[in-house]
């Protein structure tokens, strides 16, 4: 579904270059309100520049963050004080996690580089009796719901960039350097294989082009 012209594509691309703001961490506040207000050990998958790791920090006992980025990875390590309890891990997701249980896991923008039901796997086995999951996603847009939360998200999205920058052009914060691909699994599929692998899972469609889950572990 085409919303916008070319040319009004390229003139949007170009506000967003000089008002960059990460929309992942427009989400994060709301990631630990999922969580409880202290745990043990915390795990984030996919920790980029170690934003979400050092918020964790403030409500954990221990936060192992890992990222199969060595060079971001280095650079969350400089990032954070000496003083929080955040351990930067460059491995992996599948195949690097240290060893759990933990109280919660998170993943931020992350889980549609991996293959998805094998992924949710590891995370239910690496969390504790008890524990929470919580995952913020891309999903590929199918459904009018999907292209109308799009549509919505291209005014906001400008409105959003304005706002956090203060109408000043800004450079893109070292959260947004990490590659990314586009998603290519649906809301739908998404919602199919989560609730075969974590019964009672919680999905919703978001702004800004995401997804979130939520699941308590039994």
């Amino acid at each position: 579904m085409k919303l916008l012209s070319s040319r009004a594509l390229r003139a949007l691309e170009r506000f967003n270059s000089a008002y960059p703001w990460d929309h992942n961490a427009h989400y994060h506040r709301w990631i630990l309100r999922q969580l409880p207000r202290r745990s043990d050990r915390v795990l984030d998958v996919g920790s980029g520049s170690g934003d979400l790791a050092r918020l964790l920090a403030g409500r954990a006992d221990a936060v192992q963050a890992v990222d199969s980025d060595p060079v971001i990875t280095s650079q969350a390590r400089k990032l954070t004080p000496s003083r929080l309890p955040v351990t930067f891990t460059a491995a992996d997701a599948m195949t690097g996690i240290p060893d759990g249980p933990y109280d919660a896991i998170t993943c931020v923008a992350t889980i549609h580089h991996l293959p998805f039901t094998q992924a949710l796997t590891r995370f239910r086995r690496h969390l504790a009796p008890g524990g929470t999951l919580v995952i913020v996603g891309l999903s590929r847009a199918q459904t009018p719901v999907d292209h109308l939360l799009g549509a919505v998200a291209i005014p906001a999205n400008a409105a959003m960039g304005w706002l956090k920058n203060k109408g000043r052009p800004a450079q893109r914060p070292v959260s947004m350097t990490a590659p990314t691909r586009p998603a290519d699994m649906t809301f739908d599929d998404i919602t199919r294989e989560a609730e075969d692998v974590l019964p009672g899972v919680r999905l919703r469609r978001r702004l800004f082009w995401r997804y979130t889950l939520v699941w308590n572990q039994p």
